[in-house]
């Protein structure tokens, strides 16, 4: 059921109950009119009140209807709100909880609406490249005004319900209950049973004391914060058209927008990118009831830039934390560190005096594993090499108490060989932080052989809690993130070789979208470290070859940032990336030696060979089981490798391309007697789904 129907006296109560948050999904669409009809009908009943059962008022739309027939099939959500508008008798929402998209525009289409204090109220349309389609851009600034509204529209993000109570002139809310708020709206709604005419929001004048200036200024603002994303801007445009069009007029409008939008890439990919963020947590092979641990005290080993965020992510989730280091100086540089980080939050008004007190009691320290012995989680985050670890896992084996789950922060190392080094594999997983951690959404959760489905489980669900979004990987050199990301290193490096210079090749991937290009992103992580995996590889793949202008560059010691000298020049103190000349003769000299004449390479080579370098290798990684599926790849490299957003994530760009001209354009790319053939080959799961004419979504 959707939604039920009581009688309370003369007020019959319409509850929304489509559980999580009372999706506006067919069923609660047919439920609600059938209750406004039943309402209609019952002389007895002298006015209605419509609430949502359990945590929320509505989220809105039911997303699990996206795509479906069912989203459009009637009543729809429009219907549903003029049978709301036209009903005889007074309609109160009791608004609590959650009350956002399409549940704000049903509360819009009410004649009243009485809220409960605390309720997150948002029109978020915009972050799935949308705009707001039932009414929500033309409804909206009747209540609020056009600023307050455009704001809400534009930056999809929720507002507490009394702080919009609070503005003046404010016409959202008829009511901010105390106590129960159905008991407050059903009283509301017998007080105005008698009042006619019933008050429409669309009746509603709306105005500005100088539009044009407003809309020109919000068009200016908003183009330069929303580059590639169309949905912003015809937010602004949908809400211009509130006050400047006839009602009617203005929800045609809105409607058109909203439809062109839909078809549109970008649209495509957020919905993409919103789908696969819920996706993500769900493993194939664990119930949604697997029991999980309790996690009251985190233990982190090595106080250094990894082991300092990371201790943070804990702290602001409330939870206690022990940092171990085996000096005191180095303790002590790591605690300062922390409460430089949260001095400068305080500093710019992000984190309140108090809260930064209160996370730093939290916060405690140790020289000896005796002191965290009691931990519930512990993670190293010790030097990235398999011995080091060795030392650190076969201690923590005999000090941490049973149950305990051990930590791998590694980013490449073999986690099965970690757990190994204990007599308890099955609590050993990996926990793959991105730096700087306390920043970055992604943590890659690496299923060891034997991890225990309980401990999977419970990382999980602590990831959501210091407000990460968990991958899970399975067990390869370089997980999914990292082992990715050489094969496009490996591209980058070839390109040097063929004609272009690092500055092209940053400037054709930044202009594609992308945070920053793989030379300057070199320069941020420190290009020593791919210089140690190589070293590796160079043993253990003999046969994978790489350009050698990246090790020419180390042997230079021109390390990236740090050093004031990579890829680029940088001048002390500041982080602009200047052209090198040094750089540019390194790499002319090595193309003569290897007997290459440079030629000129177009953007759109430079793009598609990195980009589609990332394809073949994730298509690899799923076939492989590695990764459970392709829209795991696609939030790996959307909250971790500065993917953009707009495109969705390199497997749905690949799907946005066609995968029948991905694979011709590899084909090409196997050509080139300077790039790497075999590579090229398209992986057996990407050349399957491209002769069948199908997507990886």
């Amino acid at each position: 059921m959707s939604a039920t129907y009581e009688l309370r006296g003369n007020v019959a109560v319409i509850t929304l109950d489509n559980p999580p948050v009372n999706g506006l999904g067919y069923e609660t669409r047919k439920g609600l009119t059938d209750g406004i009809e039943r309402a209609e009908n019952d002389a007895a009943v002298k006015a209605i009140v419509i609430t949502g059962a359990g945590k929320a008022f509505s989220g809105g739309a039911d997303i699990r209807e996206f795509g479906t027939p069912k989203a459009l099939a009637e009543p729809n959500l429009l219907s549903v709100i003029k049978t709301v508008e036209n009903s005889s008798k007074p309609v109160v929402a009791a608004i609590h909880s959650v009350c956002m998209g399409g549940g704000l525009e049903l509360s819009l289409g009410c004649h009243y609406r009485v809220a409960a204090p605390g309720t997150q109220v948002a029109l978020p349309e915009v972050k799935i490249g949308l705009v707001p389609g039932a009414g929500g851009t033309q409804r909206l600034p009747r209540v609020l005004g056009v600023e307050t509204a455009l704001n809400m529209i534009v930056s999809g993000e929720p507002v507490k319900s009394e702080v919009l109570a609070g503005l003046p002139g404010q016409k959202l809310f008829d009511k901010l209950a105390e106590g129960d708020v159905v008991e407050a709206a059903i009283a509301f709604a017998r007080d105005v049973a008698d009042k006619r005419p019933l008050p429409l929001v669309r009746n509603l004048k709306v105005e500005h004391p100088n539009a044009d200036a407003f809309f020109q200024f919000a068009r200016n603002t908003v183009g330069a914060m929303s580059r590639n994303f169309p949905a912003p801007l015809k937010c602004v445009d949908a809400v211009e058209a509130s006050l400047k069009r006839r009602f009617e007029d203005g929800m045609a409008y809105e409607r058109e927008l909203f439809v062109g939008l839909m078809f549109t890439p970008e649209c495509k990919a957020l919905r993409h990118a919103f789908f696969a963020e819920r996706a993500v947590s769900k493993i194939p092979d664990v119930p949604e009831d697997t029991p999980i641990r309790k996690i009251e005290k985190v233990a982190v080993i090595g106080a250094g830039t990894m082991g300092g965020g990371i201790s943070m992510n804990f702290l602001n989730a409330g939870i206690p934390v022990t940092i171990l280091e085996m000096k005191q100086e180095a303790l002590d540089r790591g605690i300062a560190t922390i409460r430089k980080n949260y001095e400068a939050q305080v500093k710019k008004g992000k984190l309140k005096q108090d809260k930064y007190e209160q996370r730093m009691s939290l916060l405690s320290t140790t020289l000896d594993y005796s002191g965290i012995r009691d931990a519930d989680l512990v993670i190293e985050a010790v030097f990235e090499e398999l011995g080091v670890k060795e030392k650190v896992f076969k201690t923590l084996d005999e000090v941490m108490k049973p149950g305990a789950i051990l930590a791998s922060n590694t980013s490449t190392l073999d986690v099965n060989k970690i757990a190994g080094f204990t007599k308890r594999p099955q609590d050993v997983v990996g926990m793959h932080f991105f730096s700087p951690a306390n920043v970055m959404k992604l943590l890659e959760v690496v299923r060891g052989d034997k991890t225990a489905k309980d401990v999977l489980a419970t990382v999980m669900q602590i990831a959501k809690k210091i407000r990460k979004t968990a991958v899970v990987s399975g067990v390869c050199d370089g997980f999914i993130g990292n082992r990715m990301i050489e094969q496009y290193s490996r591209q980058a490096g070839f390109l040097l070789e063929e004609g272009a210079t690092p500055e092209q090749v940053d400037k054709a991937v930044e202009k594609f979208g992308f945070a920053m290009g793989p030379f300057r992103m070199g320069d941020l992580a420190g290009n020593d470290i791919g210089w140690a995996i190589r070293k590796r590889r160079y043993v253990e793949k003999p046969h994978m070859r790489y350009s050698k202008t990246a090790d020419l560059l180390c042997e230079m010691g021109r390390f990236g940032q740090k050093t004031g000298a990579g890829w680029y020049d940088y001048q002390a103190g500041k982080r602009d990336a200047i052209p090198s000349p040094v750089v540019n003769e390194m790499i002319e000299k090595h193309r003569k030696e290897l007997g290459i004449t440079p030629r000129k390479i177009s953007d759109d080579e430079i793009v598609h060979r990195l980009v589609f370098s990332l394809v073949n290798e994730g298509a690899r990684i799923v076939e492989e089981g590695i990764a459970s599926r392709a829209s795991d790849i696609d939030m790996v490299y959307l909250t971790g490798y500065g993917f953009p957003l707009h495109r969705g994530g390199p497997m749905n760009y690949a799907d946005t391309v066609g995968l029948f001209n991905v694979v011709q354009a590899m084909k090409r790319f196997a050509k080139n007697p300077h790039d790497d053939a075999k590579f090229w080959e398209p992986a057996p799961l990407l050349a399957r789904l491209a002769a069948e004419g199908k997507s990886f979504s």
